[in-house]
């Protein structure tokens, strides 16, 4: 199996350089740069075009893509234009609220999303079954933002059971069990929303593979050992049921890392989703055309980390 996950990086390789090509002729193209929103009646257009030239704006593309990659595998991502630091250190802040905000989704997620489905298949067309398929029905009806809104204005304003906006609140110190137990009050609300909306898929693959493993002739023919049906359901078919959500699970844990746009925009969660929408408003190329690279890496290495998973699994399968 190592052998398989050495040779896919390795063709990360190509794939992330042919991406990377891309990104930047893309980036490019885009109106204006980071210094227009500089302009103004009173700008002294000789000192734009000065800050154009030092930044390297006015060479031939090719020119600009080759100093890039050379910067970028010395470890240098440029400094950002509009937050005037190294666009490393400014993903380094924002990734790690990212980062958490991912952990606690993902967990949510599936503590709601895999009772359940559960519940769901195992209990077929009851009130049970029927009242969590409506919640599934609403849960992917609703946009994110709409239920985003909704949440803040009902939790955040009008019960103010949780903050409205940020990560912390600056007046913890940082080394204290007040400033961790803050940024965890602050991560609460914007999880369960995006958690809300995360389950469905979960909860209608789990329970559809429930209902078709019931008629599977294992199932049967534990049933004529007189094994009873909760040993049944434990030991057989719940088992079987999970390979297609732990097929997903790498592919969930590395694209909630990118980022929410829209949950982090109306929680006002300074984490990469809103970093990536703020980053093209100001025409920030140096920091957009890192996030995409990162985003391109991160969908790659979901494919990589799901193989594994299920191979873990289920031990029947193995990436050879």
């Amino acid at each position: 199996m190592w052998k398989t996950v050495v040779r896919r990086f390795l063709i990360m390789i190509p794939q992330l350089f042919v991406l990377s090509l891309l990104i930047f002729i893309l980036a490019k193209m885009m109106p204006g740069d980071p210094f227009t929103g500089l302009i103004t009646p009173d700008t002294d257009p000789n000192r734009i075009e000065e800050l154009r030239e030092l930044a390297g704006l006015n060479d031939p593309w090719y020119i600009q893509y080759m100093h890039w990659i050379a910067n970028i595998f010395q470890g240098d991502f440029g400094d950002s234009y509009t937050f005037k630091v190294s666009v490393a250190s400014l993903i380094g802040d924002r990734g790690m609220n990212t980062l958490w905000l991912s952990l606690v989704s993902v967990i949510l997620t599936y503590l709601i999303a895999i009772p359940l489905g559960v519940i769901a298949g195992r209990y077929q067309n009851t009130l049970r079954d029927k009242s969590i398929v409506l919640y599934s029905f609403i849960s992917y009806a609703i946009p994110t933002f709409v239920l985003a809104l909704i949440f803040l204005y009902i939790f955040g304003y009008q019960l103010q059971w949780f903050p409205t906006s940020g990560t912390v609140d600056v007046s913890h110190d940082k080394d204290s069990w007040g400033y961790f137990w803050s940024k965890v009050y602050h991560l609460i609300l914007p999880a369960v929303t995006y958690a809300f909306l995360a389950t469905t898929g979960i909860i209608q693959y789990l329970r559809s593979e429930i209902i078709d493993s019931q008629t599977q002739d294992y199932v049967k023919t534990a049933r004529s050992k007189g094994i009873p049906m909760k040993k049944v359901y434990t030991r057989h078919i719940f088992r079987n049921s999970l390979l297609p959500i732990a097929a997903f699970l790498g592919f969930s844990i590395t694209g909630i890392l990118g980022g929410s746009v829209f949950i982090e925009t109306i929680f006002g969660f300074p984490g990469m989703g809103q970093l990536f929408i703020q980053s093209i408003s100001a025409r920030d190329y140096s920091v957009i055309t890192t996030l995409i690279m990162l985003y391109g890496f991160l969908a790659l290495l979901g494919s990589l980390l799901s193989d594994i998973i299920l191979s873990i699994v289920d031990p029947r399968i193995r990436i050879e």
